[in-house]
């Protein structure tokens, strides 16, 4: 519990320095956005999950370790982790996507900093670049958005999907006459529960690298082979994992069970 305690305290502290800092990472592996964000319209292998509420204007987030960088929408609030998506946090340790060469790890100490929303634009797979958000269920978020000055408030679409793996609904785009109504309308009612199949998430499955569907665990494609023996990879070569990224990996792990056992 103290080593908890611990880690909070350093967190918090990372947090309250908005524009950027040092945060103790950790792997995320299945995509969700507390505001509503459709993960069939944005890249969710480069997702921030972190403990702030998200933000109106700093969506967009830059994240460095042993000198390689990506840039991560922050639309979720998590527990108090700072969580990324599997394969970006695999990225950023080995220098190879999680579906390449998946390797497993816990919490490492990274740099970020707060970045202009167009650092993401690539990111986000809707026309302009604008945040797609489900009509249903995104209003109190963008309600607060369009109340002030805000990014999201001159750059989202509203669609007419129910829930973030865009599952149920339709894909279709709504309009909100903004303050007169504060529900959009649609082609098809707004809320039907549609099966939504034409339009489906897929999540990177920690450990092995699959591709999964989000809605019902299937694998699509398998990964490819685990790092199981990091001092075997040899030095960096084109921004690949190295000796002393591999060390590093293997003592994080061991670090977090000795802590584990501790407590």
């Amino acid at each position: 519990m103290r080593i908890s305690f611990f880690f909070n305290l350093l967190a918090t502290a990372a947090t309250a320095r908005a524009a950027g800092g040092t945060v103790w990472v950790t792997p995320h592996e299945s995509y969700s956005s507390s505001v509503g964000v459709l993960g069939c319209k944005v890249d969710t292998n480069r997702i921030a999950y972190w403990p702030a509420s998200v933000d109106c204007n700093n969506i967009c987030v830059s994240l460095s370790y042993e000198g390689r960088t990506v840039h991560l929408l922050r639309i979720d609030q998590s527990q108090g982790a700072h969580d990324v998506s599997y394969d970006a946090w695999n990225y950023l340790v080995t220098g190879y996507s999680a579906t390449e060469r998946p390797t497993a790890g816990g919490a490492l100490a990274m740099e970020y900093q707060d970045a202009d929303p167009s650092a993401c634009a690539s990111l986000i797979h809707t026309d302009g670049g604008k945040l797609p958000l489900s009509a249903a269920n995104s209003m109190n978020y963008l309600a607060s958005c369009l109340a002030h000055d805000t990014w999201v408030g001159k750059n989202h679409l509203l669609y007419n999907i129910l829930d973030p793996i865009c599952t149920w609904g339709n894909d279709e785009i709504c309009i909100l006459d903004w303050p007169t109504a504060n529900q959009a309308k649609c082609p098809t009612q707004l809320g039907t529960p549609s099966a939504l199949t034409t339009t489906p998430v897929y999540n990177i499955q920690y450990g092995t690298g699959n591709k999964v569907m989000a809605s019902n665990g299937q694998v699509v494609a398998s990964g490819g082979p685990s790092i199981n023996s990091p001092l075997g990879l040899g030095e960096k070569n084109g921004g690949r994992v190295g000796r002393g990224d591999a060390v590093m990996v293997v003592a994080m792990s061991l670090f977090s069970y000795w802590l584990l056992c501790w407590i």
